[in-house]
This record gives C-alpha cells, sequence and structure tokens, in this order.
C-alpha cells in the first residue's frame, strides 16, 4: 500500500500548481493535468484553492518596477507554506504579504468560494462535490461552493439544482437562496430560485427551511412534499405532491413532463433551455391543458404535439416558434 500523502506536501504541491497555472494555464494540456491532481485527493482542492488565494493577495500588494518583467518562486517557510511573485517591493508591502499568507491555512473568513458552478442555457450538469455530495445543475443556474470545517456552505444565485447529500451530521449541508435557507445533513432535495419566490422539493429524508431573522418558524419539509417560499412571507405553503415532484425534476435527464399543465406554463419551461423561443400568439391557447413527456432540446416536437391536441397551428422558423389557434 502506498503512503498517503502529507498535508504539507499537499499545500507545496498546490503553490506550485498556482505559480504553473499563472504561466501556463492558458494551455489545455496543463489545465487537464491540474484537473487529474485535484481528483486524486479530496483535501487537494481545498489546498489549491488556499494557494490561489494567497497568490491573488501578493498580487495585489504587488508594485513591479517599470520594466521589470515578472518571475516567478515557489518557497517554503516556518513550517507553513506560501507561493509568491518575485516583484520589487517596498519591505513593508513583503512583510504585510507574508503575514497574510503564513496565516492562510488557519484562516476561516474567505469570502470566495471554493467551486463556482455555472450552466448556459441548455446545458445541465452532474458535478461531484469535494465532501461525496452530488448536484445536479439545471440550465442557467449558478453555484457558489464552500466547504467549511463544520458548515458545508452552498450559495444558489439563480436557477435551479439537485442536491445528493452525503451523509455528514458534523457538517449541515445548507443552500442560502438570498434570505431563505434549506438545512440537511444526508438527504436529497432541490432548490429553484424564481421571479415571485423559492421552490424546495424533497426526494429523500428531510429538509430545514426558514428565511433569515425568522429561526423561529423553521419548517421541516420531508421526502414527496414540497415547499414554496414568497418573498417577505413568514408562513411557507407546504403540500404532499410526491408524483408531481417527480414530473418536475425530469430534467435531470434531460425531460420535460407535462401533466394538466397550461400551454402558456409549457412554453415557459421550453424557453428555459433553448436559444430559439416558443411564441403564443393569444392568450386563449395559452390557457389549454398540455399532457406529454418531451426532450428539453426538442422545442419543435412540443409545437406539432400541441397542433394536434389542440388543434392550433405551429410555425417553425430557424429562430422562433409561433403557436396560433388559426
Amino acid at each position: 500500500m502506498s503512503e498517503r500523502e502529507t498535508a504539507q506536501a499537499i499545500n507545496d504541491r498546490a503553490a506550485e500548481w498556482v505559480a504553473r497555472m499563472d504561466r501556463e494555464g492558458h494551455d489545455p494540456a496543463v489545465r487537464a493535468e491540474l484537473k487529474a491532481w485535484l481528483a486524486g485527493d479530496d483535501r487537494r482542492r481545498g489546498a489549491y484553492f488556499r494557494a490561489k488565494v494567497a497568490w491573488n493577495m501578493l498580487d495585489r500588494a504587488s508594485v513591479l518596477r517599470a520594466g521589470q518583467p515578472p518571475a516567478y518562486e515557489v518557497a517554503a517557510a516556518g513550517g507553513g507554506w506560501f507561493s509568491r511573485r518575485r516583484v520589487i517591493l517596498g519591505g513593508g508591502a513583503v512583510a504585510a504579504a507574508a503575514a497574510l499568507v503564513v496565516g492562510l491555512p488557519r484562516m476561516d473568513f474567505f469570502a470566495a468560494p471554493d467551486e463556482q458552478i455555472q450552466t448556459a442555457i441548455g446545458e445541465i450538469r452532474r458535478v461531484p462535490l469535494s465532501d461525496g455530495s452530488l448536484a445536479a445543475v439545471n440550465t442557467q443556474t449558478a453555484l457558489d461552493v464552500t466547504m467549511k470545517p463544520k458548515l458545508r456552505q452552498i450559495a444558489l444565485k439563480g436557477g435551479e439544482a439537485w442536491f445528493q447529500v452525503a451523509k455528514d451530521r458534523a457538517r449541515p449541508f445548507v443552500v442560502e437562496v438570498g434570505d431563505v435557507r434549506v438545512r440537511a445533513v444526508g438527504t436529497a432535495f432541490s432548490v429553484r430560485r424564481e421571479a415571485n419566490g423559492v421552490d424546495v422539493q424533497v426526494t429523500e429524508g428531510v429538509v430545514e427551511v426558514w428565511r433569515v431573522g425568522d429561526e423561529a418558524n423553521i419548517r421541516r419539509v420531508k421526502a414527496g412534499t414540497r415547499a414554496f417560499i414568497a418573498p417577505d412571507k413568514a408562513v411557507m405553503s407546504i403540500a404532499a405532491a410526491s408524483e408531481e415532484i417527480d414530473n418536475a425534476l425530469a430534467w435531470r435527464t434531460g425531460q420535460l413532463v407535462f401533466d394538466g399543465d397550461t400551454v402558456a406554463e409549457a412554453v415557459a419551461e421550453f424557453n428555459r433551455y433553448n436559444v430559439r423561443k416558443i411564441e403564443l400568439s393569444d392568450a386563449a391557447l395559452g390557457q389549454e391543458k398540455m399532457i406529454g413527456r418531451f426532450r428539453t432540446n426538442e422545442p419543435d416536437a412540443f409545437a406539432h404535439a400541441v397542433e394536434i391536441l389542440t388543434d392550433s397551428r405551429a410555425v417553425i422558423t430557424a429562430d422562433r416558434i409561433i403557436l396560433s389557434s388559426d
């Protein structure tokens, strides 16, 4: 059995990687090599993040002599580590930067996340997290992931994600959406940020939901139920909706399922996933009911189904699809 890599060795290697990426990060082969190294040990991602933050802090503290190109150096100091750009600095700036870096491994107040995940329109990703959890990230979604010793913190900036949370009672898993908080230990649930509130759907276990400043009204939401938290509302509507949740989360396999939804609602869903938008020519058609299962990237198949089910007409062009009653 091979000897486990020490924390010091990981820190040193992470510092070397930050310096190398600063020089060669444009090279896809180098980026692929870094990705493989990070995947080799869960501790490496955190070490690399700390090294990168330290490097950036030193960059901000540095003042290059006019005409002097930067050189690179990785060094160990006092049982800790630091990665620095060798530049001409005033003595005070050097001391300040060194103090920041040497203390970095013990700091826990950086605002920068460990990982940022973002999907484009129509993109659906399954992303393993460093704690063993899994995030299924829907179209046009942005997440900030921060793993702390006593807390796993996800900031949902926009869009929707489903989380299968690795059990770790010592580190609760909390999703933040504005002032709404969703907390779990080992469970599975989705969170969607909408214009009129936050939708939470639980597929396994139990989560706790509350609004910051109103912790006295924490609500527990169990598997097969959902909660919707409207802006500035302390009371959350919670309803049993097991089959509805299954349909709503079909996007994880690239599908959209409609069962009594209006055409207008179905059109809004399709438009989340496609650059080519569907337009409704009249409100009456939008109120017709829709049943069916479709691929998220096949709006034309949906349009033809609407034609058949509602006796309407679809005009399909390269840049848009128009649905009309006549």
